[in-house]
Parts: C-alpha cells; sequence; structure tokens
C-alpha cells in the first residue's frame, strides 16, 4: 500500500479502476506508515522515516479500537477485577515479546509485511496458513464493526425519536437492519472502492481522540454515576477457574497489533530491535491503562449485567455517551475499509500465486476481480451483521484468531530463526529462546482452540 505524499484520493482518477492493478501480493501493512523503497529501510533513513516517540502514536493507535467496548465484559466473564486485571498482565508480557520477535525477524530476513516475515522464516505452508487466517480475521472484524454501527444508531435513534428504552422500533427507517444497511451502502461501500486508502491517515488522529474520549466518559460515568443508576451485582471471583479464559478472546483481539508492526519498525530511522522493544513497551502500557480503565469502570459501574457492547448499558438521553456513540460510529466507518483493503490485498495475492499470473500481466482482469472481490465481501459482511446479535459472538472467534497473530506465527518464526543458525555449540540462550518460541505456539494454540471450542459450544447450546 505505498503510498506518497502528497494528498491520496483528492483527484477523482483516485476513485477509478487502477490502471496499474496497484495491489501487490501478501501486501499488508499500517496504513499510517510511509512506503520507502527495501534498500532505504534497511538503512533506517529513508523518506519520512519515524521516530521513536512516532512509533509509539502508530502502534497505540494500532491497538486501540472498538474492542475496547468488550472489555467491561471480558472482566465480568472472568469473574471480576482481580482475574480480569491479573489476566491482561500476563498476556502482555508475552504479547510484547511477540512483537520484539517479529522486528528480530524482520531485521534478519529483511521483509518488511507479517505475512512476508512469515513466508520467509517458516516456509510456504505456515505463510499461506498466516494468509488465511489474516483473510478470515478481516473478515470477522468488519461483521464486528458493522454490528457496532448498528448497537450505536439504535441508541442514537432511540434518543432522536423519544422511544422508550423497552420499545422495538416501531417504523422501517428506524429498524436496525434498515438502518445498518443504509450507512454501509452509503458509506461504507464508497470507501472501500479506491485503489488507496491514504485517507487513514487522516481519520487517525480521530480514531485515537474517539477512543480516548470513550473511555474517559466510562471513568466519568464510573465515579460520578448518574442518580437514576441501580445498585448492581459485582462478582468478585470467578464461577469455575476456566471461566477467566473467557476474557482471552477480548484481550487478544484489543492488542493485537502484531500485523501493522512489522511496517512501523522498518519505517523507524534507527530500526533497532533494542529500541523497538523500548517503544513497544511504553505503546503496550498506555494500551494496558486505556483497556484496563475502561474494562474497570464498565464493569464496576453495570456488573454483571453489562452488555457486550458496554455503551449499550447506558440510556439513550445520556448526552456525554451520545457523543461517544458518535465518535465510535466515525472511528468504524473509517476502519472497515482499511481492514477491507487488507483482507482484498491477501486475497489477492493468494489468487495470484495459485493461477502463477503475474499483476502487470493480468491488467484488465483484475479490475474486474477487484470490484468482485469488493461487492461480495461487502454483501457477506453486511449479511452476517444482520443477523448476529452482539460483537462478544464475532470476538470469541476472532479473538482466537488474533491469538495465533500474537503467540502462534512469532512462536514459530523464532523457533526456525534460531533452528537456522549454524553453532557447532548450542549456547543456554539459544535453548531457551527455542523453548520461549514453543511455549509461545503452545499457549497461542490452548488459546485458539479454548476459545473457538467454547465459542461453537455456547452457539450450540443457546
Amino acid at each position: 500500500m505505498a503510498q506518497g505524499t502528497g494528498s491520496i484520493n483528492s483527484d477523482y482518477k483516485d476513485w477509478e479502476w487502477s490502471d496499474d492493478a496497484g495491489e501487490r501480493a501478501r501486501l499488508l501493512q499500517s496504513p499510517s506508515v510511509e512506503t520507502v523503497p527495501k534498500s532505504a529501510e534497511s538503512q533506517g533513513n529513508g523518506l519520512g522515516a519515524t521516530s521513536a516517540l512516532g512509533a509509539v502514536f502508530i502502534v497505540v493507535n494500532a491497538a486501540l479500537g472498538a474492542g475496547l467496548l468488550n472489555f467491561p465484559a471480558a472482566f465480568s466473564m472472568a469473574g471480576g477485577v482481580a482475574a480480569g486485571v491479573t489476566l491482561q498482565m500476563c498476556m502482555l508480557i508475552f504479547i510484547i515479546g511477540g512483537l520484539v520477535i517479529l522486528a528480530y525477524c524482520s531485521q534478519a530476513s529483511n521483509e518488511r509485511t507479517y505475512q512476508e516475515v512469515v513466508w520467509a522464516v517458516c516456509g510456504k505452508v505456515p505463510g499461506v496458513l498466516c494468509e488465511v487466517a489474516i483473510v478470515v480475521y478481516t473478515f470477522g472484524t468488519c461483521i464486528a464493526f458493522l454490528i457496532i454501527i448498528g448497537d450505536q444508531e439504535d441508541k442514537i435513534i432511540a434518543a432522536l425519536v423519544k422511544e422508550p428504552e423497552e420499545a422495538g422500533s416501531s417504523c422501517w427507517y428506524t429498524d436496525r437492519k434498515f438502518t445498518i444497511s443504509i450507512t454501509a451502502f452509503l458509506l461504507i461501500l464508497p470507501l472501500s472502492i479506491p485503489k488507496e486508502i491514504g485517507f487513514q491517515k487522516y481519520a487517525s488522529s480521530l480514531s485515537v481522540i474517539g477512543t480516548w474520549y470513550v473511555t474517559a466518559v466510562i471513568i466519568i460515568k464510573y465515579i460520578w454515576p448518574d442518580k437514576e443508576l441501580v445498585p448492581v451485582e459485582i462478582p468478585t471471583s470467578p464461577s469455575t477457574w476456566t471461566a477467566v479464559f473467557n476474557a482471552m478472546p477480548t484481550i487478544c483481539f484489543g492488542f493485537q497489533c502484531h500485523m501493522s508492526s512489522v511496517p512501523v519498525f522498518n519505517s523507524m530511522k534507527q530500526p533497532e530491535v533494542k529500541t523497538w522493544g523500548a517503544v513497544v513497551t511504553v505503546a503496550m502500557v498506555i494500551a494496558l491503562f486505556v483497556y484496563t480503565g475502561t474494562g474497570v469502570c464498565g464493569f464496576l459501574t453495570f456488573g454483571a449485567g453489562v452488555d457486550q457492547d458496554v455503551l449499550m448499558s447506558y440510556p439513550s438521553n445520556d448526552i456525554p455517551v451520545a457523543l461517544a456513540r458518535a465518535f465510535i460510529i466515525l472511528c468504524v466507518l473509517t476502519s472497515y475499509p482499511i481492514l477491507h483493503f487488507c483482507g482484498r490485498a491477501v486475497l489477492e495475492g493468494l489468487w495470484l500465486r495459485y493461477t502463477g499470473v503475474t499483476v502487470e500481466e493480468d491488467v484488465v482482469r483484475e479490475r474486474r476481480r477487484r470490484l468482485l472481490q469488493t461487492i461480495s465481501w461487502f454483501l457477506l459482511t453486511l449479511l452476517l451483521a444482520l443477523f448476529i446479535p452482539d460483537i462478544g459472538k464475532v470476538i470469541s472467534v476472532i479473538g482466537g484468531l488474533a491469538a495465533c497473530f500474537i503467540f502462534v506465527f512469532p512462536g514459530l518464526c523464532l523457533i526456525q530463526a534460531k533452528l537456522s543458525e549454524i553453532q557447532e555449540t548450542r549456547a543456554i540462550s539459544w535453548w531457551a529462546q527455542v523453548s520461549y518460541g514453543v511455549f509461545m505456539v503452545t499457549l497461542g494454540a490452548f488459546i485458539f482452540g479454548q476459545t473457538t471450542a467454547n465459542a461453537i459450544f455456547l452457539d450450540l447450546t443457546a
């Protein structure tokens, strides 16, 4: 997703089908990062190189998102504040470790996107599995985004038409399915069609502001609760020891910024693993405070009765919360096209590799294929979002996939990187790093298996 330094999509030609096909195989990187030639990146002095402070901001921006709305419910499922915070702290160590491993393997392989690193270090089979996982993950996240839009619009419309909280939509134009559909067709689909997504650079600041505002509102509403808020039951311990694991998908979904971390690392002025370790540590601590503040205060405000989307627990006529809902809608409207673009680009790469045709050889068909991919992706995500009741069911599935990006693939990369080293004797540090990689893979596989099996079980017994 190469971006120039000028304004993107400011000219009408940017909305036409690409003359040069525009997208390349295995193309997934942070839209916030300016792309420079690989040779320049290796020197760390390319135009638009990112400072350490700038890298912190980008990583925080990549980590924070609409997933924070599910954190209070995750704390409730985990069995309270102590269990939720402890689980977050334990997982954060390995989340940071995964980010450092990816930077190390990126430097060793001289690759600059997540899946390129997996391909180069681990080989074809893990590389293809990684790309398929990226497609499924981005597809599921797009569904969650549409559900979030519907949640927020339900409350905003209820406030505007002054419907009672318990009342359903009495008119066709206030029906949830209609409002999601009209928003998607009028706003999301046009934003998903352009060949570039440079507009994200302007939307990223808005997303950060919106996220912080939502967190601030939830914390303030806990400190100074509304008078009509009735006391609620606050669980202090998990119902069973396995209940703690129910919070894992939300935590993984919230802290998953690993796919965009590789291009961020390569965009730095000094792309060194040691510096990167400090960058991601600071960024993850900031994200931890935001998620913990939202999770703890939202959970303590509503207790076991908190909704999967915490903003749904507040009354419709609460003005500060209504503004938070508007911020979330704007954030999601700009995030959907980005996730769709990433998934579409990986699909394109898989197709070209399967057929053995280069992008340059198939320009005309690429235009049609891209239109078909965009329309199909959009309609499928919209259809599923209309019939899935809440974001919790989606996050329970894609949260397990997020664990693969955080733990499994970085762990595999570390193992393969160390095994490829030619050494006459294996030092203790070598064995320690290989063991750490094995543990990462095991942990990620456990989280993926447990959360996926639990999600299927809950759906079957619902």
